[in-house]
């Protein structure tokens, strides 16, 4: 545990050290930030809960498996925390009231979706914009690796429900056969992050990535059309 500890700080020191270099050759690249990410109980499991959110654990069993992740990422210094992954209702209240113990933590929740108004477990979206409201620290709300046709109907109930700032990083455009193990695309075309660009910044969203599958092109891309 104390080495998993020390090499997720020294991520955070790596980062911040391209960032440094980055800068130093572009100065007028403007602020850019390191996210630490907090990935859900789900993945831990390995058995894709973190896409059904059907598990049961006590707040305390919650906070205890976030908190050693968060106490390195935030001791590293990254700027705010992707708690990313997110399918499981319980979880999510768990981990925002665990960042009231480092007050001065800001973090992005991002959540994966049964539909386009419902959290992987069922939960409606507006019952987690209701809790996550009385959290401060939480500085944007979105969506991630899930698939890239169902992200604009999902960030458009989104941005009906709050004010923050939309976080979108879907998987790439492929899918996945879950018997070869392989990604593929349907036809001749598939669909790019960057094809949905206008409609995400419509919907209010302001940060934009990709998941699963997506690559250093996929962002370039993304950027030269914001």
């Amino acid at each position: 545990e104390a080495q998993a500890c020390a090499l997720i700080r020294e991520s955070v020191h790596l980062a911040r050290q391209a960032r440094e270099d980055y800068l130093a050759e572009n100065p007028a690249a403007g602020p850019l930030l390191v996210a630490g990410s907090v990935g859900p109980y789900g993945a831990y499991l390995a058995d894709g809960s973190e896409y059904r959110g059907d598990y049961q654990r006590s707040d305390d069993v919650f906070q205890e498996f976030h908190r050693p992740r968060i106490a390195a990422l935030v001791e590293g210094g990254v700027d705010l925390l992707a708690c990313e992954t997110l399918p499981n209702f319980a979880e999510i209240s768990a981990l925002a009231e665990l960042l009231t113990a480092y007050p001065r933590a800001r973090a992005w929740f991002s959540l994966t979706l049964r539909d386009s108004e419902h959290l992987s477990d069922g939960t409606p979206l507006r019952d987690v914009v209701a809790l996550l409201a009385d959290y401060p620290q939480v500085v944007a709300l979105g969506i991630n690796c899930i698939a890239l046709e169902n992200t604009t109907a999902a960030l458009q109930h989104l941005h009906s429900l709050t004010t923050l700032p939309l976080v979108v990083y879907p998987n790439s455009g492929e899918q996945y056969d879950a018997v070869s193990k392989t990604w593929h695309h349907h036809g001749e075309h598939c669909a790019q992050l960057a094809d949905y660009l206008p409609q995400w910044q419509a919907a209010g969203a302001r940060l934009i990535g990709g998941c699963c599958r997506t690559t250093p092109k996929d962002i370039a891309e993304l950027n030269e059309q914001r």
